[in-house]
């Protein structure tokens, strides 16, 4: 009988000893989970907030962009006026005017005899080397912020991913707090059991994710 009693009490030990240790790695693991999702919940803010700032630099270019085009098409405008009215003195009037992006296109056109041909280009606007430096800006800046915006959707998935990590350990954590208040040795064990497999099981998948360290 002292020798059951004793062996009862053994395996009692070992089980309070595995729950301790349990305990404890899942409190580390939870304090871990916590600390990543807040990393990337922060992440996450800083690329939406970068994607909003590169949406509006893109409208700002996208805007000049525009207004560079209706300047260079009413200025184009008058030329031609004064081109038809052979009134030579406003032709270089408006030529002078020019803006060295709308230049180079208008030089170009005007080689292709544009008067005369009838395959010409319609107008400048159509040749290739007319480029809005200020368009090419709005379009870089919007793939940036669509890429950057992509980027802040991953980190709320990672961050959402380690506040379900945090769930888990927690549920470690309490079969493991539970466990060895119960009167049953193999209810007990049981129960320690799933603490166990729940604990290893969310480490594996939380061992898969990136980390985000701030020093």
């Amino acid at each position: 009988m002292s020798s059951l009693t004793e062996e009862h009490r053994a395996s009692g030990s070992w089980v309070d000893t595995v729950a301790a240790v349990l305990l404890a790695l899942a409190a580390v693991a939870t304090a871990w989970s916590s600390y990543q999702a807040s990393r990337w919940s922060g992440e996450q803010a800083k690329a939406f907030s970068a994607a909003n700032a590169a949406r509006v630099e893109a409208t700002q270019a996208s805007n000049l962009a525009n207004t560079q085009k209706e300047v260079d098409v009413d200025v184009f405008t008058q030329w031609v006026d004064a081109y038809l009215n052979e009134d030579h003195r406003v032709q270089e009037f408006y030529e002078h005017r020019f803006r060295a992006e709308f230049e180079p296109a208008f030089r170009a056109w005007l080689k292709t005899d544009p008067f005369t041909t009838p395959s010409a280009p319609e107008s400048p606007f159509a040749m290739p080397q007319y480029v809005v430096a200020a368009d090419d800006r709005a379009r870089q800046l919007t793939a940036t912020a669509d890429a950057t915006a992509e980027s802040a959707r991953v980190y709320v998935q990672r961050a959402t991913n380690y506040v379900l990590g945090v769930v888990l350990f927690a549920v470690a954590l309490f079969f493991a707090g539970i466990s060895p208040k119960l009167s049953g040795q193999r209810i007990r064990i049981s129960i320690l059991a799933v603490g166990i497999t729940v604990f290893v099981a969310a480490a594996l998948w939380i061992a898969t994710f990136p980390i985000s360290i701030s020093i």
